[in-house]
C-alpha cells in the first residue's frame, strides 16, 4: 500500500488553516483596496492593523495610495502615506499617484504626496511627468503649483515632447498661457 503524499501547500496539523488564512487575507485585501476607493480611513487603518501591506495591489494594478489619491481622499493619502506607502509607486499603466492627481487637477493632494516623498518630475513609463499630464488637461492651478515647486518644463517623454508641446498637441490654451510667462516663482533644488 502506497502512502499519499504530503501536500506543501496544506499545514499537516490544520489541513485547512493555511488556505482559510490565504483566502481571509485576499478579501481583506480586497475590503481595503474598496475602502481606498471610498476614502473609509477606519477600515484602511483595521485592515493595515491586521496585516495588509501598504503598498498592497488592485488585481488591475492600482495601490492604494494611487486609488485613494486619483479619487480624492486627502485623510486616507495622508494616513497611508505616515504607514509607509511609496509615494512614486507605478500602477500597471505606469504611473505614479502623483500624475493621476495632476490629471484631475487635485492640488490639495498633489501637496499631501510631495509632502510624503513624491517627486514632482516622476516619469510614468512613457516618460510623462505629472506636469505633462496636468497641462494636457488644461489644468492650470496644478500646472502652476507644480512649476512652484519645481517641476521641469524642458523634461521630455518618450517622444520627445515637453509640458508645452503636449498643452499645444492637446489644444489647451491656459495651460499654454501658464507654461510660456515668465516664472518667479519656482522653488530652489
Amino acid at each position: 500500500m502506497t502512502r499519499p503524499t504530503a501536500r506543501a501547500d496544506v499545514n499537516p496539523v490544520n489541513p485547512v488553516g493555511a488556505e482559510t488564512a490565504s483566502n481571509v487575507m485576499s478579501a481583506l485585501v480586497a475590503l481595503t483596496i474598496d475602502a481606498a476607493r471610498s476614502g473609509d480611513v477606519t477600515t484602511i487603518e483595521h485592515a493595515l492593523a491586521a496585516g495588509v501591506q501598504v503598498d498592497a495591489t488592485s488585481p488591475r494594478g492600482d495601490s492604494l495610495l494611487m486609488l485613494a489619491a486619483y479619487h480624492g481622499h486627502l485623510t486616507a493619502v495622508r494616513l497611508l502615506l505616515a504607514e509607509g506607502a511609496d509615494p512614486d509607486q507605478l500602477d500597471a499603466r505606469g504611473q505614479t499617484p502623483l500624475a493621476g492627481v495632476a490629471f484631475k487637477g487635485l492640488t490639495d493632494v498633489a501637496e499631501a504626496l510631495v509632502s510624503g516623498g513624491a517627486s514632482v518630475d516622476a516619469a510614468s513609463a512613457d516618460g510623462r511627468t505629472p506636469l505633462m499630464m496636468a497641462a494636457a488637461f488644461n489644468r492650470i492651478e496644478m500646472v502652476d503649483w507644480l512649476l512652484a515647486e519645481g517641476a521641469s518644463p524642458e523634461a521630455r517623454d518618450a517622444n520627445g515632447l515637453t509640458a508645452l508641446d503636449v498643452a499645444h498637441a492637446m489644444g489647451a490654451a491656459g495651460a499654454v498661457d501658464t507654461l510660456t510667462r515668465p516664472r518667479r516663482d519656482v522653488r530652489p533644488a
